[in-house]
């Protein structure tokens, strides 16, 4: 069973926003046509479920910064800090930016036609907390770090399995992970101080 592909002219109201948003509406019509290629693909699909169930809660941010934490001229403080943060960060996008936007999902876990589990998220499509989350914790975590590359790829997979998994439109994806890297850059700021 396939979701359906967002019709590009009647997207979330879009007629009722503009230009704009019909514009937004059709590339994620077309990432989402794009995709759908990708789909269905047993590796592929093991990866892309995954990393979207890790990314869940943050789990696996939390894990790699607990693990970061045991390297040499680190403390179990930076642990706990860092845990910090990435609450602050969701707090930010889950309870702030995302009540802004009211946007639809593309489908839903229950449209799921793979085995693997999915949980279905109460909040708000726009922006992708996974994708924001991801790019939040790949910025900290890379400060300083030789280990940068492998963050910022695991948070590069965590983004697009939300695409993957149609759970989050294209734009929702970028958008978090612009939000995400933005909010992890000035908390680097911060942690400079």
């Amino acid at each position: 069973m396939t979701a359906a592909s967002p019709d590009p002219d009647n997207l979330d109201a879009a007629d009722d926003r503009g230009a704009p948003a019909r514009q937004l509406a059709r590339f994620d019509a077309v990432v989402d046509e794009w995709w759908e290629v990708l789909r269905n693909r047993g590796l592929l699909n093991r990866v892309m479920y995954g990393a979207s169930d890790v990314g869940e809660f943050s789990r696996l941010w939390h894990v790699l910064g607990a693990i970061r934490a045991l390297g040499p001229r680190r403390e179990a403080a930076d642990a706990l800090r860092f845990s910090a943060l990435m609450a602050l960060e969701s707090l930010v996008v889950n309870q702030g930016v995302k009540r802004l936007f009211a946007r639809r999902r593309p489908g839903t876990a229950a449209q799921n036609p793979t085995r693997h589990r999915l949980r279905q998220p109460i909040t708000s499509s726009f922006p992708s907390g996974h994708a924001s989350a991801a790019f939040f914790a790949a910025a900290v975590l890379s400060r300083g770090s030789p280990w940068a590359l492998a963050y910022r790829l695991a948070a590069a997979v965590v983004a697009a399995s939300r695409i993957h998994v149609r759970l989050h439109h294209a734009s929702d994806v970028i958008a978090g992970a612009v939000l995400g890297e933005a909010m992890g850059q000035l908390a680097c700021r911060l942690l400079q101080r």
